[in-house]
């Protein structure tokens, strides 16, 4: 008898050592036991804005919430100035096809591979100022045929 009640105490053990690690680690919940995890359909954003605006992504126009960044690179500046180049990738919106991509400049469509170009302004006291030269398409690198 002490055999089978030891058995099931470290049965039980077990699955409370197991429940507890996938809870800490994966996030899932037991049903009943906190919150459970809800599948969405994919990030919405809140609405469209004018590129340009503050809290805008450049590629496809979305407004940004509050701690949503747009994807970038920036490279150091090639003259010592305070202007640099700058490649944006683009939001999470448009980055997982949730939205069109659009170039602001010659306005053809955008696959996930391409970026914009542009030029990073940094303002000492100031927020930073991007100016979009075009895409990969119209501002890329010009071969001659």
């Amino acid at each position: 008898m002490k055999q089978i009640f030891g058995v099931i105490l470290f049965v039980f053990i077990g699955i409370v050592l197991l429940w507890f690690g996938f809870t800490l680690f994966f996030r899932f919940a037991m049903p009943g036991f906190g919150k459970t995890t809800q599948k969405r359909q994919g990030p919405q954003p809140k609405s469209v804005g004018n590129p340009g605006d503050p809290q805008i992504c450049p590629v496809c126009s979305a407004k940004l919430r509050e701690g949503e960044t747009v994807s970038t690179s920036a490279f150091p500046s090639l003259n010592g100035g305070n202007d640099r180049f700058m490649h944006i990738k683009g939001c999470l919106y448009c980055l997982h096809g949730n939205r069109d991509r659009v170039c602001p400049v010659c306005g053809d469509r955008l696959t996930t591979s391409e970026i914009l170009i542009s030029r990073l302004f940094e303002r000492p006291g100031r927020r930073s100022h991007v100016h979009v030269i075009g895409c990969t398409n119209c501002k890329g690198p010009r071969t001659k045929a």
